[in-house]
């Protein structure tokens, strides 16, 4: 765990995009900031020292706080948990010392050269360990608790980062914290973050009087419009807000741009184990130092004032700042914390947990505005929170009551949620404006764990439209529109439509694929070369005895991206070409710069060297493709595309009318020639480019 002066250089004449310095994270080398959750539709970075976010250091390879997944909209800088306590001898109070606080992260942190405010720190060698209750995951684990956990374990009882450097104005309290957090893939839960802390005390002496808060510097915005690196006063936009009925502090764009967003980012409390008096809210502007009020804390006893939901002044939560001031635009933070805990004994330990919630506006108001009707699917979500949270206690009484434990082990099991059936594995065969979709029947055997029965009904089938992934703001799970349902015969659910239709009368496999596929679905008048998603879903009956109603499987477990196109051939009968043909500037899939741009040769071999001459027979650009080539190296596929998954056909490749020498070609008429890697054949072309 080191820290190098050599970053410490670069960190200090780093020029910021906007005050506040891209990179908070110049820590240690054993600092672990490389997980983010991915299984649902929130990409948000969770790191081993206490932090949430990246603060856009490792933008655009990973999210900081995403949402939907793949969108490039983004909602948060960074933010850490916090906490504050004073120190005794004994139960009784005497050698009373403090307040303390220490903190994973502060807004001055994110400007300090010395990488103040980064106040915990771990073993050396220390990770994010990663496990999964999904048994086709990579990471599967019997112990897991949800889709995706994250495990990671770090203290403040260091002075110093290794090698000796000194942790800048940190007084110790003397805590451990176990930091597990939870996300599932399911459709009405995979946009939140359940954030569970165990802190311990190992200070030998007594705490008094704990506070216990995340504080967050929110960004709403998004980064396919305004880039980190591209300057423009995106951080200055952020409206916010408290909401008691469900305990989220909040955050949205509060101009309304369409170069921004119209989703909310909240951090909601969800409980302890321990009693406590009152949650707070309170809101600061960032670096102020002067307002009576919004003041940012700059040392322990401020920072133990804002845990206890001071905003300055006499203002104590419940607030006198006005709402309206809260939700005109600007640059603030949020900190939400619970407490006060009275007393933690040596070797004693709290649970506080928290959930990180993204949401998009409900309604067709202005996204300016923050009306109640418009936090509707954050207050959904944050019930789906705190649902997941109070898991077998149903009546949320605290108490394990006799026909709330499901499990029969005589404990209150937390993070329970209702589920549904297993989702189906999915294989996608694509052809030229066709694709194929399979499917096979695990989900048939899924046994619901509330109910205890086999409750399966029936499949959905979705898609997306061509040119879906060129919209400004991108959620799959709107995208995704329903293509067929079928469901079983006899009940009073769904279409009962009968499986005739899909289901094969013996099973298909593929090649290097165990997998036994028994339905298959195909969908025709593709446009080739446009991107397609495909998914399928299982649903189950729901049961009235225990209130639930039918529960769909998450769109984006299996949700399948491809490109149709042409099938590989080395047959010398068929001719290769190349679309649009001609090409002209700025084609209805292109994006808005030179670099955005593309064209697709068909009818390839499956290994080949492809050659494109102007007429005077200068070479301006030589392709290698073979079939599994998805042409992810092109800026186009990184804009629209991210996670460059897309399957294409095997038999087309994409360029983007780049050079070898990183030069746009001009308008002209071009020839090509295609050498096949296996027969050694050559065939001729040309296309034509008007700009």
């Amino acid at each position: 765990m080191k820290k190098h002066l050599l970053l410490i250089i670069l960190f200090i004449t780093s020029l910021s995009i906007y005050s506040q310095v891209q990179n908070p994270f110049f820590k240690r080398l054993d600092d672990d900031n490389t997980k983010f959750t991915n299984v649902g539709n929130i990409g948000l970075t969770i790191t081993n020292f206490g932090t949430y976010g990246h603060g856009f250091v490792l933008w655009p390879r990973q999210p900081s706080c995403e949402f939907p997944i793949g969108s490039g909209i983004e909602h948060l800088f960074d933010g850490g948990i916090w906490i504050g306590a004073y120190t005794a001898n004994d139960s009784l109070g005497s050698g009373k010392q403090g307040p303390f606080v220490t903190t994973a992260a502060v807004d001055a942190a994110s400007v300090s050269a010395r990488g103040g405010g980064f106040e915990f720190t771990n073993k050396p060698g220390a990770k994010v360990i990663e496990s999964s209750s999904l048994v086709d995951s990579r990471v599967y684990s019997p112990n897991a608790i949800s889709h995706q956990d994250f495990y990671m374990e770090y203290s403040d009882t260091s002075r110093t980062l290794s090698g000796g450097e000194p942790i800048p104005d940190h007084n110790p309290i003397g805590v451990v914290i176990i930091n597990r957090s939870y996300a599932w893939n399911l459709s009405f839960a995979n946009n939140f973050v359940i954030m569970d802390y165990w802190i311990k005390n190992v200070s030998g002496k007594f705490l008094d009087s704990i506070y216990v808060g995340l504080w967050t510097d929110a960004v709403v915005r998004n980064t396919n419009v305004t880039s980190p690196r591209s300057g423009g006063t995106f951080y200055d936009k952020g409206g916010n807000g408290y909401t008691a009925e469900f305990r989220v502090a909040y955050e949205f764009d509060a101009i309304g741009d369409i170069g921004f967003t119209d989703s909310y980012l909240g951090v909601q409390f969800l409980g302890a184990s321990a009693p406590f008096d009152s949650v707070n809210f309170v809101s600061w502007q960032f670096r102020n130092t002067t307002d009576p009020n919004l003041f940012a804390p700059q040392d322990d006893f401020a920072r133990y004032l804002k845990l206890q939901g001071f905003f300055g002044g006499n203002n104590r939560f419940p607030y006198n700042i006005s709402p309206a001031i809260l939700r005109a635009p600007s640059n603030r933070s949020i900190l939400i914390s619970a407490g006060p805990f009275r007393k933690l004994a040596p070797g004693d330990s709290v649970n506080v947990v928290f959930a990180i919630i993204t949401a998009k506006k409900f309604g067709t108001d202005p996204a300016a505005l923050d009306t109640y009707e418009q936090k509707t699917n954050l207050f959904t979500s944050a019930e789906w929170a705190l649902r997941a949270y109070f898991g077998e206690d149903r009546n949320r009484n605290g108490i394990l009551d006799p026909d709330e434990d499901l499990n029969g082990d005589g404990k209150l099991t937390r993070y329970v949620l209702p589920t549904p059936p297993q989702s189906p594995k999915v294989k996608v065969a694509i052809e030229s404006q066709k694709a194929t979709i399979y499917w096979d029947r695990r989900a048939e055997n899924s046994i619901d764990p509330i109910t205890g029965e086999k409750d399966f009904e029936g499949y959905r089938l979705y898609r997306t439209m061509a040119g879906f992934d060129l919209t400004t703001s991108q959620d799959l799970n709107v995208s995704l529109l329903k293509m067929a349902e079928f469901d079983s015969l006899g009940n009073n659910i769904g279409l009962n439509a009968g499986f005739s239709f899909v289901r094969l009368d013996s099973p298909v496999k593929f090649a290097g694929d165990t997998t036994e596929y028994w339905y298959k679905f195909e969908v025709s008048n593709l446009l080739n070369g446009w991107t397609y998603i495909f998914s399928v879903t299982a649903f189950d009956k729901g049961d009235q005895t225990f209130n639930l109603e039918s529960l769909e499987s998450g769109k984006l477990v299996n949700a399948t991206k491809i490109i149709p196109g042409t099938l590989p051939t080395s047959n010398p009968e068929v001719q290769i070409g190349v679309y649009p043909n001609p090409y002209y500037a700025n084609a209805i899939w292109d994006g808005n710069s030179e670099r955005l741009r593309k064209i697709y040769f068909y009818n390839l071999p499956r290994e080949c060297e492809i050659t494109i001459y102007t007429l005077s027979g200068d070479v301006v650009k030589r392709i290698y493709h073979d079939q599994f080539s998805n042409s992810s190296d092109l800026r186009w596929f990184e804009t629209f595309s991210k996670d460059g998954k897309q399957i294409m056909s095997g038999g087309e490749h994409a360029w983007d009318l780049i050079t070898d020498n990183d030069q746009a070609i001009a308008t002209g008429l071009y020839l090509f020639s295609v050498r096949d890697s296996n027969t050694g054949e050559i065939k001729t072309g040309k296309f034509l480019i008007v700009k």
